[in-house]
């Protein structure tokens, strides 16, 4: 079993401070949805975890199984076993989803830091990869699993892909990535009811009890396909409540505008 835990965590950008002391425990086989408004600090929380040099830490600490990450890069926060689905993902024109996943594979699992065999193979683009016939078997079947077009293989990495693709995308990539913990920033942004439905059923394969999911949403629509086992509302850069499916719930059914009310300068959590 995995834990990531967040502890009185404070970062932000120059002296503009976004997270004020974000408290978060998550398990392996354990889903969380992170709810709240725009502007609340919750896609910031994601970045700093994943390592995102455009913030600073001001205070506090992140632990991957009683490990401070804070000093990690972020392929090295990749490889310990964190991944981050991005709302908006980018597009890279010129390298093919196929090249990118044996690429990060290859350095999550190791293949990169070993050396190349003989003497005069430094210079053989890819022999320090995972070979190429293992991995096609295992993206072959990967795509078949999750749904995936496979002539996503080919195509530029999210260059013209609807949001839909991007997001079945990164559930590919979290199927060979296999990570600890998943962070997904809003993975029903822009989605129709078909895509959202392929991307939850792929988060749902993927959550085992090896793996600990946070999802970050604003909505309850994913949570009908994705049932968490806690959700807490996110407010002015942290976490203010905490509960079971119900939060989702009761959030849907009174909107954000009681949650600044209610919480506009408390300090601590409500259970």
């Amino acid at each position: 079993m995995s834990v990531l835990e967040i502890r009185n965590l404070r970062a932000g950008v120059e002296d503009k401070e976004i997270l004020k002391g974000v408290n978060l425990t998550l398990d392996s086989g354990e889903i969380h949805a992170l709810m709240g408004p725009n502007g609340s600090g919750k896609s910031t929380l994601a970045y700093v975890v994943a390592g995102h040099p455009h913030y600073q830490i001001y205070g506090g600490d992140i632990l991957l199984d009683g490990e401070s990450i804070l000093e990690m890069e972020p392929d090295e926060r990749c490889k310990a076993g964190i991944f981050l689905a991005f709302q908006y993902p980018v597009a890279v024109p010129g390298v093919s989803v196929a090249n990118f996943l044996r690429t990060a594979v290859s350095n999550v699992r190791g293949y990169t830091a070993q050396p190349t065999e003989g003497e005069n193979r430094g210079a053989v683009i890819g022999s320090n990869l995972m070979p190429m016939r293992e991995f096609r078997k295992e993206i072959n079947d990967k795509m078949k699993e999750f749904n995936v077009d496979p002539s996503f293989a080919r195509r530029y990495l999210n260059d013209g892909f609807s949001g839909g693709e991007k997001k079945r995308t990164e559930v590919l990539q979290m199927a060979m990535l296999a990570p600890k913990f998943a962070i997904m920033d809003e993975s029903d942004s822009g989605l129709d009811i078909d895509a959202l439905r392929v991307v939850s059923e792929g988060i749902n394969k993927l959550a085992t009890p090896e793996r600990g999911f946070l999802l970050i949403t604003h909505y309850q629509r994913l949570l009908n396909y994705v049932k968490p086992d806690k959700v807490s509302i996110f407010y002015d850069g942290r976490i203010v409540m905490t509960g079971g499916p119900e939060i989702a719930l009761m959030l849907e059914e009174r909107g954000y505008g009681w949650v600044e009310k209610e919480f506009a300068g408390a300090a601590e959590p409500v259970a």
